[in-house]
């Protein structure tokens, strides 16, 4: 994972702008995700194929930041126990890769089944679980069915017919956001990392986020 140097620290009164637009975003998103939950009747109480347990890529700078600022709400205790546990995943997800296995281990800020950061978590796991539809500059159409979850929710409930949700919006929203965030730094290079590595490099690069 390439990053800035003390991104943090040195530019972060100017893209806190941008973070404000893209907490709009994230609102939009739960509204929208939250309106055809509701139609199908579907809700998330957790389940054996927890996300929290998969291994999700993040790609946008922008996120990345803003996971930084709700560590700053977190007192230094905690931040250093969360620091631990991402270290953990992080060492034991790349043995892993090494030795060519798959694992799924927990995400460092699930606590009881609950995110620490909840309003700060990244667009995939907000939107993660229903149906949907991406629409890709090439012209070709994504789709998924669905979680384990929400198939056995709405599989007793018979609400299974295909309710439009489409993510094409949120995603190009967040892109106009990206790019704007990396003209304002000069900072183009690509951007791939778990929240795990994500958590890590934000506390190695702050010392302290408080």
């Amino acid at each position: 994972m390439n990053l800035p140097p003390d991104p943090l620290l040195t530019i972060r009164n100017r893209y806190l702008p941008l973070l404000d637009r893209l907490a709009g975003l994230f609102d939009e998103m739960s509204h929208a995700y939250s309106t055809v939950a509701a139609q199908y009747g579907f809700r998330c109480n957790g389940c054996a194929d927890n996300c929290c347990l998969t291994r999700f890529y993040h790609h946008t700078l922008i996120e990345y930041l803003y996971l930084a600022e709700g560590l700053r709400t977190i007192e230094p205790g905690v931040q250093r126990t969360i620091k631990r546990r991402a270290q953990t995943v992080s060492a034991r997800t790349e043995d892993a890769d090494r030795r060519g296995e798959s694992l799924r281990i927990m995400c460092p800020l699930n606590t009881n089944d609950r995110c620490m950061l909840y309003p700060y978590r990244p667009m995939i796991c907000r939107l993660h679980g229903i149906p949907h539809e991406l629409h890709r500059p090439d012209g070709r159409l994504r789709t998924h069915p669905g979680c384990d979850a929400f198939f056995d929710q709405c599989r007793e409930s018979g609400k299974i017919d295909y309710i439009r949700f489409d993510r094409t919006p949120f995603y190009l929203k967040m892109a106009a956001l990206e790019k704007a965030l990396r003209k304002e730094m000069g900072y183009f290079d690509r951007f791939r990392a778990t929240i795990a590595q994500m958590l890590v490099a934000i506390m190695d690069s702050t010392d302290e986020i408080n």
